[in-house]
């Protein structure tokens, strides 16, 4: 039986452990009516204590304000300008954490991801790496901060991992963060064809 997670997964102090129990649940969207939803299967952990956040060290710009919720808001950002990055605020008010969602398996809505990636036909690559989750199931900046609950939420499906078949390792792209880019806080599902290639 599917269940919604409720707000007390989100807003607990220890943004790993989340980024971990993250993999397994199942990610929803219902853009316009349309409902793509997906096995999350990596995360990437970040924290304000840290050089790789956008809110290291306390930072608030425009961009930033929605890391400062409560968890289990949605904090949506272009990256390069190119492409959108989805991800979980976790924590309480004023503690900046979140956990960037990097790769789906696909469950429902597969022929409306393809149609969104341009793609003729299923391939792994659909939604491996976070700019192709959010143009696989239609996340854009104007779902920036809200409430998972309605147009984007998170299930349990019951689908776990065992901690053997997690691999954790150093962030993608964050070379600038100096020693903090060493933290092994990406997570992904050992030997899932699912997950984004980047070393």
């Amino acid at each position: 039986m599917a269940t919604k997670l409720s707000k007390s997964f989100y807003t607990r102090s220890d943004v790993t452990l989340i980024a971990r129990e993250l993999l397994g649940k199942v990610l929803c969207t219902n853009i316009e009516g349309i409902l793509t939803s997906g096995i999350i299967v990596e995360t990437e952990a970040y924290s304000q204590r840290e050089r790789a956040s956008h809110a290291y060290g306390g930072k608030r710009t425009p961009r930033t304000e929605t890391f400062y919720n409560d968890g289990g808001i949605s904090y949506v950002y272009m990256c390069y300008g190119i492409h959108y990055l989805f991800n979980v605020i976790t924590n309480w008010h004023h503690t900046a954490d979140a956990v960037l969602i990097r790769a789906i398996e696909p469950l429902e809505g597969k022929e409306d991801m393809l149609l969104r990636r341009g793609m003729n036909k299923m391939t792994h690559r659909i939604a491996a790496g976070p700019g192709s989750v959010c143009k696989a199931l239609g996340i854009d900046r104007s779902h920036n901060g809200l409430d998972l609950g309605k147009d984007i939420w998170i299930e349990d499906r019951s689908i776990t991992y065992k901690k053997s078949q997690i691999i954790a390792s150093p962030r993608v792209g964050v070379d600038y963060a100096g020693e903090d880019a060493k933290l092994p806080w990406r997570y992904r599902v050992k030997d899932s064809p699912w997950v984004s290639k980047a070393k």
